[in-house]
């Protein structure tokens, strides 16, 4: 590791402490590990298989024990220590977070209000915020490998490095060393929500008001009057999202929901306690000390009698402004700047947050819909459901939206339909108590049709409103994956916006019509390149039909950690987005491991949020050329798509693809982790289809063997082949395009993060031998031409931090990697016994946990 850099300095002096903990036989280990990386990094680089390797590294190492008993031994305590030195270079990270990042350069809000020349451009900025919206969606994706109690220390050591309190650290580390990395038993989703909750309460509560106060105040603005507090939101899918989770019911969405509103007001009643204790003149202190009562009582006694607490969000504020009038009517009134900001600051908060701290998004396959929708017709009237069957497309809409049931879950024997109304059911109930925020979107994957949609609003129509002329207060979210559907949503949104019903819908809802687009499911269908490609011109399409019909689309990106999941440079991405695609809001999943490293601490979610949140202002603030892709580039990006997938396809269609994930990759693991609620696969039973599995285990699972395919694969090829005919353009198109920069440094991420001299071995496999070759030479091909045309030595070096941290993770878990490798070999062998293979099962299995988790990003 460099220890020239300050990360990696630091994490070499508290490293040493590992070794002084108070543990049998810890020095031991962390000698003989450090031997063992050595060894696994020559033997690597000189072609040797994983079983050859640990198995000389046994040969030569000093024993007392029974050979096997003694090696598995070894491993397993190798792993554990390896483990827990990724978890100090996290900590290590994250203590020199703002000394290793320019907290107020390029994307903050400090660079953003130098860049505010004249009056006219302020004022264009302040015209945009009135109506954008940034809203970060937390959701329970199995990518966190971390159990909560050791993201706790990773925070809580953290903290300590930056005291420098040896004795402290010292004692962070011995917790660390006595604790598991492992959880007994699946999380329920109601857990997933808890475990998340963590980072609402102690990082964003403070954070997403803290960077509006602080644009705002930088603008000349009122906060209290500012007519957008949800300029800044966030979302949550922990409890709503039923897609593939048997285990999300309406009792456990409902739960949720309570919980978010009681995290809230906890959040609330410990910042009033300490603004009771500065604002105690006599002006105000009966405001506040009165609305610390009422904020107990609404928490603790929501019994209580009707004046004792608050029955809205609106009630809370409402005094909250009270107090501030009483503070300038005050005769020292401009003496009182800092407490009237504390007071500001906390009342900015409740109109962020509201009762509902985040709106509890839900989520249902589309197919399931139309089976629900079956059952009605076929309980309520056999004939009309016949007659349902075999009608055209429109008719369906028609009838659906016509359609005068009464839905009562006691009228239906069919337990997936109960659950179904109950659902609906429940977001009326979150309505009424959170605040309409507090669960208004529906969003619906697999999304294939106009009637896909219908069919929601139709259940909605049907269950939500009070009386039938209400509007309904929802918004129905088509989400768009597969290459297939992102080149037809175009005109399934024309279809929509056609139909009177719809538009009356959209109408009440301020003509907002928002679309999700998922960057997981459309790299495994289509690859890197031709996903990306393929959504930036259905939001373009998309754009133009919703401008056409008078509606503003609001894009909800599903993306995850690493590029092959849309993850990276999310600010670059967005800063690329030119006029052509609608800009009134950015709305994002935050998945699993990425909340942790992206949003974790407080000064790392600052960072974040300001750089997406100016991404998307200085886009519509400061247009340039290299945000616009004029026809020729696009024409280019067409063809260099086409090929990609032309590749990819390849790849897809060998008859050893899914083979190989099944019988050479961990993947079959993940449902052993016990990391998330979700099973792996949409259907358990069966053998493997890749159109079942999902995004996060199939990315996964190329993480693992350290080959990243989706993150890269076909994208070699297209460049390489259009470089033969067009090298002028391509090298133009990279040179004045971002958004192709863009794509080409984040996938450089996934390379970066690849190695195929641990999986080299494969080469000389029987079955498997040619496949492998397959994916290296892509490899090798991706990583000649992606240095080629960025005139950089190596990959990243235009980003040494990255770089840096990248590489240094990588020398941590490269132990890691062999030993899991070796366990896979070893697996390979059909004479081996249960208790054997079993023990090899295990040692994949606890080798997954720090490969994934030393990557930040890897799922």
């Amino acid at each position: 590791m460099n220890v020239d850099t300050p990360s990696g300095l630091l994490f070499h002096t508290y490293n040493s402490l590992f070794l002084s903990l108070p543990f049998k036989g810890i020095q031991q280990t962390g000698t003989h590990l450090a031997l063992f990386a050595a060894h696994c990094k020559e033997k690597f680089g000189a072609g040797e298989s994983p079983v050859v390797i640990v198995e000389s590294f046994w040969e030569s190492f000093p024993k007392d024990a029974s050979a096997e008993n003694g090696l598995m031994a070894l491993l397993l305590s190798f792993v554990q220590y390896a483990e827990r030195q990724v978890v100090l270079f996290d900590s290590v990270e994250d203590a020199l977070f703002t000394q290793t990042h320019d907290m107020g350069g390029v994307g903050s809000l400090k660079h953003l209000f130098t860049r505010l020349d004249s009056e006219q451009s302020k004022q264009k900025l302040l015209d945009k915020i009135r109506s954008y919206s940034l809203r970060f969606v937390l959701t329970a994706h199995p990518t966190q490998f971390y159990p909560g109690k050791v993201l706790g220390i990773i925070n809580d050591l953290g903290k300590e490095i930056q005291s420098q309190d040896l004795e402290r650290i010292r004692l962070m580390l011995i917790q660390l060393g006595k604790t598991s990395f492992l959880n007994r038993e699946k999380p329920t989703p109601y857990d997933e929500a808890i475990s998340l909750g963590w980072y609402l309460e102690n990082v964003l509560y403070s954070t997403l008001p803290d960077v509006l106060f602080r644009l705002l105040k930088g603008l000349g603005q009122d906060v209290l009057a500012f007519e957008n507090p949800q300029l800044l939101a966030l979302g949550f899918w922990p409890g709503g999202d039923r897609d593939g989770n048997p285990y999300v019911t309406a009792d456990i969405t409902d739960l949720v929901a309570q919980r978010l509103r009681e995290g809230t007001l906890r959040c609330y009643y410990r910042d009033i306690r300490q603004l009771r204790r500065r604002l105690t003149f006599r002006s105000v202190e009966d405001f506040i000390t009165t609305a610390e009562r009422k904020i107990y009582n609404t928490l603790y006694k929501p019994n209580s009698e009707e004046g004792a607490f608050y029955p809205n969000c609106d009630a809370l504020l409402s005094e909250l402004v009270q107090a501030r009038a009483a503070m300038e009517n005050d005769p020292d009134s401009d003496k009182l700047g800092d407490f009237k900001d504390r007071l500001d600051r906390f009342t900015l908060k409740v109109r962020v947050f509201g009762f509902h701290f985040a709106s509890l998004d839900i989520r249902q396959d589309s197919r399931k819909h139309g089976e629900v929708w079956h059952t009605i017709m076929k309980t309520k009237n056999t004939r009309d459901a016949d007659e349902y069957q075999n009608s055209d497309e429109p008719t369906k809409i028609n009838r659906l939206l016509t359609a005068q049931y009464h839905l009562d879950e006691n009228d239906f024997a069919d337990s997936f339909v109960k659950e179904t109304i109950r659902s609906f059911r429940a977001i009326g109930t979150i309505q009424t108590r959170n605040g309409e925020l507090g669960c208004h979107r529906y969003i619906i994957s697999n999304c294939q049709s106009a009637l896909n949609v219908i069919e929601v609003l139709a259940l909605a129509k049907l269950i939500l409103r009070p009386h039938v002329h209400d509007p309904v207060p929802l918004d129905v979210v088509p989400l768009f994956e597969t290459i297939d559907d992102l080149k037809v949503c175009d005109e399934i949104m024309r279809t929509l916006y056609s139909n009177q019903h719809y538009a009356s819908h959209l109408a009440a809802r301020g003509n907002i019509q928002h679309i999700m687009l998922g960057f997981s499911d459309g790299t495994k269908d289509g690859g890197y390149l031709r996903a990306n490609w393929s959504i930036y011109r259905a939001k373009k399409a998309l754009t133009q039909v919703s401008r056409e019909f008078g509606i503003t689309a609001i894009f909800f990106d599903g993306r995850g950690g690493p590029p092959g999941r849309g993850g990276g440079n999310n600010a670059s991405y967005y800063a690329a987005q030119g006029t052509d695609i609608e800009n009134r809001a950015i709305h994002v999943t935050i998945q699993g491991q990425t909340v942790s490293s992206t949003y974790g601490t407080r000064a790392s979610a600052a960072y974040n949020i300001e750089r997406l949140l100016t991404a998307g202002l200085e886009n519509h603030l400061f247009p340039n050329e290299e945000r616009i892709l004029d026809e020729d580039a696009r024409r280019l990006l067409d063809e260099l798509a086409d090929e990609a997938y032309k590749a990819y396809l390849k790849l897809k269609k060998h008859p050893e693809f899914v083979a190989y994930l099944e019988n050479m990759t961990p993947l079959k693991w993940y449902g052993d982790t016990n990391i998330a609620s979700r099973p792996t696969k949409r259907k358990e039973e069966g053998h493997l289809k890749l159109e079942d599995l999902r995004a996060i285990p199939f990315v996964g699972a190329w993480a693992q063997m350290k080959q990243n395919v989706p993150g890269y694969h076909g994208v070699g090829a297209a460049i390489r082949q259009l470089m033969e005919s067009k090298k002028d353009e391509v090298h133009r198109l990279y040179q004045r395009s971002l958004f192709f920069r863009t794509l080409l440094e984040n996938s450089m991420q996934a390379l970066l993060k690849s190695n195929f001299d641990v999986t080299r071995h494969l080469q000389d496999h029987p079955r498997f031998g040619k496949f492998w070759k397959m994916l290296q030479d892509e490899y090798v091909l991706t990583c000649e031409v992606l240095q080629e045309l960025s005139g950089q030595k190596h990959l990243l070096a235009n980003n040494p931090q990255s770089r840096n941290s990248v590489l240094a993770r990588e020398e941590i878990v490269l132990p890691l990697i062999a030993i899991q490798q070796f366990a896979l070999q070893k697996l390979q062998d059909d004479a081996l016994g249960m208790e054997e293979a079993e023990t090899y099962r295990k040692l994949v299995l606890r080798a997954m946990f720090g490969i994934i988790n030393a990557a930040r990003n890897a799922a």
